[in-house]
């Protein structure tokens, strides 16, 4: 099978400079049209889906592969050397992809000149002083409900997790989204994402990151972003005036803002190199 029709893999833009964006859980890459064009013209873009996820083959989904974030990060591998070629490369990923992108740092050292971290979480547990956010009993909670009634726990959850007061239809979008999502491969995938602790990949983790952080964000809050900051020594953490876990849709703008300054600041790095 072809990465591209696995992944539905598509290429867009140009520039020296390659930005490969990976959508969170229960979405697509169809979220990221409020940023992703308006890097095209300085920028070459590599936009794909999860396998399980939006246009991608479902066919190629195996519970034994995406047993863990790994497979996926195998995935984007295979599409960083497919598409991407031996250019510089700058990874954004929105929430649990943003660990995938840590995993796939950790493969191949050196092969991103840089990640966007949009909403990121190393780990969802509180786990003594580090406050992820939920407890077991949480987790657990959530896990069931998902498990018992997808569509209802998707039909009151996506609109909490967008947030976004004001723009219903950006909950309603992503309310729609998960329940697209085939039940069986979302169950997994929830459980591999909200039981995931990358917190010991991040020694591993040597390049530059930007961290765009929501201002009040209920599966990833303030405080995880400041671990994160404070744990990888090249990072930047900007925090996005939003309420939601998705600031590449309702708040765009800042994001974009951000985004450029970090990309400025690669780019001349590149140039003395």
């Amino acid at each position: 099978m072809s990465v591209q029709l696995r992944n539905n893999v598509q290429v867009s833009g140009n520039g020296p400079l390659t930005l490969v964006f990976a959508h969170g859980f229960g979405c697509d890459q169809h979220m990221w049209r409020f940023i992703a064009p308006y890097f095209a013209e300085r920028c070459k873009l590599v936009l794909f889906d999860l396998v399980g996820n939006g246009l991608s083959d479902l066919s190629a989904y195996t519970p034994q592969k995406y047993e863990s974030l790994d497979g996926y990060a195998t995935d984007l591998l295979e599409i960083v050397d497919q598409f991407a070629g031996a250019g510089p490369v700058v990874y954004v990923g929105h929430s649990v992809s943003s660990m995938i992108g840590v995993l796939a740092e950790r493969r191949m050292p050196g092969r991103f000149a840089g990640h966007v971290m949009v909403g990121p979480s190393p780990c969802y547990l509180d786990d003594g002083d580090y406050q992820g956010g939920f407890s077991r009993a949480d987790i657990d909670s959530l896990l069931d409900t998902l498990s018992n009634n997808y569509l209802g726990w998707s039909s009151t959850m996506a609109p909490m997790i967008m947030g976004a007061p004001g723009q219903p239809e950006l909950g309603e979008e992503l309310t729609n989204s998960f329940c697209r999502t085939d039940p069986q491969i979302a169950k997994q995938f929830a459980r591999v994402t909200f039981l995931s602790d990358n917190r010991g990949d991040l020694a591993h983790f040597h390049s530059k990151a930007l961290i765009l952080q929501s201002s009040d964000d209920l599966i990833a809050p303030v405080q995880v972003g400041d671990y994160l900051h404070q744990t990888l020594a090249g990072s930047t953490l900007r925090l996005i005036d939003n309420v939601g876990h998705c600031p590449h849709m309702s708040a765009p703008q800042p994001c974009i803002a951000a985004m450029s300054v970090f990309l400025d600041a690669i780019e001349a790095e590149l140039r003395y190199v």
